[in-house]
């Protein structure tokens, strides 16, 4: 009977759980452990949360840095499961036995839901970025002549209440450009702003771009698949949260705020839009208080021409007066004076001042409207670039988009595709001669220095040399000259298709339309294009074939660059481009096949660099001209057959992704049979690979620049002729076998590393180290261990030629070096410049103090983010002690977010570095004080260190200076006028 009534019982439950019984029981039986699981995950989450939050704290209230959006998404959603599952565990909390068996299933639910967050929170690119490298920082420029008092009166409306839009107009050339940048700069020293931001706005105006740009600059990052309208409500959200400054430099078109997500500037906010153009109505269109840039004054004129030229051309005789009549030419205009100045410098002969007058009066003599004025002027200056490589250069310069910054190595090589530099006997000398041309563009003006920044490894950016060309540069060479030459340039211009034949040049030799949303292409284009070299269709997106007949007319074709498209397959009409030198499929991911290329003799360059191809194209070791050939990232490649790289005899240029099992190269002995490879760009799977591959080429290595990657595949940034990047690697201290002309490593999250140097050391064949990275490693805990035997290695001369240390987010480092009872040689570290450390929570102590000599050469020390971080020089010694540490060349010392810091040297001894430029201190609330000593005068008073330029500090840290001690009771003082404060 009992049985029977436990049977019911257990029916009716399968009856109102619509599970079966046994089920039931187990889920009853797990369910307290489920809740349990559940609570302990919430715990995890919630303490991930607060430790996301109070690292987002800290480089907020240090202003350096900004959160990514990414990481603000998954903070909204960890406080929304949160608060949600909370109050879940509340409600099941005591919950009825017959209940438990149908909510385990949702408890688990929870569990994998809170743990499929916090497999998120990884964040491999950081939290935050760096708000120097988002847009902010000083832009390169030239010093004002004559437009100081229209700069005074943008300044003032900057600095007051009443106008919070600013119109600044004026025509092509006359310095709108040039005034924003000297106070864009001037605003970056001003504690009034939270952000100040300079956008360059394309021409015709893409709102998406331009939303791009400026989240760019904040530091934040909008969902690309949204409409504009979303995205300008989601700007508008992160605009609200700063006091900022716009600049929006060389607008056209009439626009409004609200459309971009710009939030109106008022009284209330105290944000700021500048706006320059050469329209004024677009600028009434806004509302903007108008600021009119009017030409230079001809005495302006003529000493802005002098500062270019140089004053000692006055001391020509009959010169003076050829040269005013020079400077009136250029009409006030400063771009006109100073690319014109920058054509004659270095001439003193009258007799081509003279001439040069005379050309200039014939090229000006017809000026019908603004645009001719400026263009003829600039067109005289091109016109006296010597030579026609020089001048063609020039011109491809203005294909790319309006105000785009290329790379010094990316013109360079569409000059080599184009053979607009050849001739020389080695890739090499093509780059010094394109570096020369660059430079003879810089100097003349028709070029502009500018910074090119690379994105690299956990959000960090690295600059690099580049270029710009002015728009009113460019525009003259797109409207003035380039159909002269053949080119016929739509860039950028959002065009659906190709134009049709009424906008066409007439026999267009080259034919550029990337950076459009081009879908399809034509079966043909029109027959006045027989006579194309080039044709450049990359980054079009959206582009997925090219009809099969579109080729077969197009024998002149030389160079053809379908990069960043979707194109799937390429006509086989292509294999009739035997006159092809140059074909770019950089990033066509889609791409699985390429026709037979055996016709292609006269090929040198082949580049599909992250390509989508499955083989290598049928007929590629017919290739004999190949010089350059990137297979970098091709993971659907699985190998090169043997015998073909032997036949590319001609190959400069070679890059290669190395797979472990099937690997690309399957007979490695092929590469040294290339007798002239310069560079060689690789990508291993595993160590053992790489090993074999070093092994294998110890004997040739120094005749060949290399840029190696191990483990985790990702494009790497070029900083050093040989170096080589070890990604998420099991590293031992024996299992690397490294080339011995390495210059520059970079280990990220390296494995089995307690540290880099040992008795028996990683490093010891890389004998002309100069640059060491180590990043986001766990079990790190010292860079070297010093101790008797280990001056019996080959270390210390790689100690000895070290540069650069940087670490970053290595929570177990304790040292940079530990000491053990060893005597330690002058020359360890005798070269080393910057060490920088960041996010490395477990470090107390930075240098040791027996190793004073060591650190003669060291520039600059930044400690950043080390939460235990209490003393920067410390003896190991408690009995050790020394009055004077000496840095002769130290010129920046950097120490942010160090909450323990207490000392930077001993209690009474000084810092002796008089080279010093700038220090820099942010919440380092327990430093009570700076050792850094100053020079005497022969009076035997102080001054301040002879190069120092500033002190900076956060805005609220005034209170902290005041009761912070110096070395001399008059210090603070002496170093008032040093002293910047800003949030950043």
């Amino acid at each position: 009977m009992a049985a029977e009534i436990v049977g019911a019982i257990f029916g009716a439950l399968s009856c109102i759980c619509g599970t079966p019984t046994c089920n039931c029981i187990d889920q009853h039986r797990n369910f307290n452990d489920d809740v349990d699981e559940l609570r302990r995950k919430l715990n995890s989450l919630t303490s991930q949360k607060q430790e996301i939050e109070s690292r987002i704290q800290e480089a907020e209230a240090r202003g350096g840095q900004m959160v990514r959006q990414q990481v603000q998404e998954w903070l909204k959603q960890a406080e929304e499961i949160e608060v949600k599952q909370q109050a879940f565990l509340e409600k099941v909390q005591g919950v009825k036995w017959y209940k438990r068996a149908c909510l385990d299933r949702l408890v688990c639910r929870k569990i994998n839901m809170v743990k499929e967050l916090l497999d998120k929170c990884s964040f491999p690119e950081g939290l935050v970025i760096e708000r120097a490298l988002a847009h902010g920082n000083i832009i390169p420029t030239e010093n004002l002549v004559g437009e100081i008092s229209t700069k005074e009166e943008i300044w003032g409306y900057l600095m007051g209440d009443e106008v919070g839009m600013i119109g600044v107009c004026g025509i092509g050339g006359v310095g709108k450009t040039t005034i924003m940048k000297n106070l864009h700069n001037d605003l970056q020293r001003e504690t009034r702003f939270d952000k100040v931001i300079w956008v360059t706005v394309s021409h015709p105006l893409n709102v998406f771009e331009l939303q791009k740009k400026i989240a760019d600059a904040m530091g934040q990052r909008l969902q690309d698949d949204e409409e504009v309208m979303m995205r300008a409500a989601a700007l508008m959200e992160i605009m609200t949260r700063v006091r900022y400054v716009v600049i929006l430099d060389d607008v056209w078109q009439k626009f409004s705020l609200k459309e971009v997500g710009i939030p109106d500037p008022n009284v209330q906010n105290g944000c700021k839009v500048v706006v320059t153009s050469r329209s004024s109505e677009v600028c009434s269109y806004l509302r903007c208080k108008i600021v009119e840039v009017k030409p230079l004054s001809q005495e302006e004129s003529l000493k802005l021409f002098l500062n270019i030229v140089g004053d000692d051309v006055l001391q020509v005789p009959g010169l003076e007066e050829i040269l005013k009549l020079i400077v009136e030419e250029c009409a006030g205009l400063p771009l006109a004076i100073v690319v014109i100045a920058g054509s004659m410098r270095g001439v003193d002969d009258v007799n081509v001042w003279r001439n040069a007058l005379t050309e200039l009066q014939v090229h000006v003599s017809s000026v019908k409207d603004s645009n001719d004025e400026i263009f003829k002027r600039l067109r005289f200056s091109f016109d006296r670039l010597d030579g026609l490589q020089v001048k063609s250069c020039f011109l491809y310069c203005s294909l790319f988009q309006e105000d785009y910054v290329f790379s010094r190595r990316e013109l360079i090589e569409c000059w080599i595709d184009e053979r607009l530099i050849d001739g020389l006997p080695s890739r090499e000398a093509a780059y010094n001669r394109g570096h020369a041309i660059i430079d003879r563009l810089e100097k003349n003006f028709l070029l502009e220095k500018e910074n090119f920044f690379s994105s690299g490894f956990a959000g960090f950016i690295y600059p690099s040399a580049g270029a710009k060309m002015h728009d009113i540069v460019r525009d003259m060479a797109i409207i003035s000259i380039g159909p002269e030459f053949g080119y016929m340039i739509k860039v950028g211009m959002n065009l659906v298709e190709l134009p049709d034949e009424h906008g066409w040049v007439k026999d267009p030799e080259k034919l550029f339309l990337m950076g459009n949303n081009i879908l399809k292409v034509p079966v043909s284009l029109p027959p006045k294009c027989l006579n194309l070299s080039t044709l450049i269709l990359s980054s079009n997106p959206n582009l997925l074939e090219i009809p099969e007949s579109f080729f077969g007319e197009m024998l002149a074709l030389k160079v053809l660059d379908l990069s960043n498209t979707a194109i799937e397959t390429l006509p086989n009409s292509i294999s009739k481009l035997e006159n092809l030198s140059a074909l770019r499929l950089q990033h066509c991911m889609k791409l699985k096949y390429l026709p037979p290329l055996a016709n292609l003799r006269g090929l040198k360059k082949l580049d599909l660099h992250k390509a989508g191809i499955e083989v290598v194209p049928q007929g590629m070791g017919m290739l004999i001209s190949l010089e350059y050939l990137d297979l970098l990232f091709c993971q659907n490649l699985k190998e090169i057959p043997i015998g073909i790289l032997p036949n590319l005899s001609s190959l400069q240029y070679l890059g290669v992704y190395c797979l472990q099992e099937t690997t690309i190269i399957r007979n490695l002995e092929e590469v040294a049979r290339l007798k002239k490879l310069e560079t060689l760009e690789c990508q291993f799977d595993g160590i053992q690979d790489f090993n074999h591959f070093v092994n294998k080429f110890k004997d040739f290595q120094s005749a060949i620049a290399y840029s190696l990657g191990v483990g985790t595949a990702r494009d790497m940034v070029r900083q050093s002729k040989y170096e080589l990047v070890i990604t998420e690697c099991e590293i031992g201290e024996e299992c690397v076998v490294l080339p011995n002309n390495l210059e520059h490593l970079w280990i990220i999250r390296g494995k089995n590393m307690r540290s880099i140097f040992k008795k028996t050391a990683l490093l010891e064949n890389a004998n002309e180290l100069r640059r060491c990275r180590i990043w986001e490693s766990e079990e790190i805990e010292c860079m070297v261990e010093l101790d008797s035997s280990f001056f019996s290695t080959l270390c210390c001369p790689i100690l000895d030629k070290l540069e650069l240390l940087h670490f970053y987010m290595l929570p177990k480092l304790c040292e940079v070096v530990r000491v053990e009872g060893a005597a330690t040689p002058p020359y360890v570290f005798s070269n080393l410049k910057t060490l920088i450390i960041v996010y490395c929570s477990g470090m107390k102590k930075l240098l040791p103090l027996e190793l004073q000599q060591a650190f003669q050469n060291l520039e600059e020390i930044s400690v950043i983010d080390c939460e235990q971080m209490e003393e920067i020089i410390a003896s190991s010694d408690s009995n050790a002690s020394s009055d004077k540490f000496t840095f002769p060349k130290l010129r920046r010392l950097i120490l942010l977010n160090l909450p323990q810091l207490k000392s930077i040297y001993s209690a009474k001894g000084v810092m002796i570095c008089d080279s010093i430029e700038e220090i820099e201190i942010r919440r380092c609330r327990e430093l009570k004080r700076i050792p850094v000593q100053l020079p005497l005068l022969d009076n035997g008073q102080p001054s301040p260190p002879p190069h120092l330029r500033k002190i900076s500090m956060d805005r609220d840290s005034k209170e902290w200076w005041e009761s912070v001690e110096w070395d001399h009771p008059n210090a603070k003082n002496l170093l008032k006028p040093f002293l910047k404060y800003s949030r950043y």
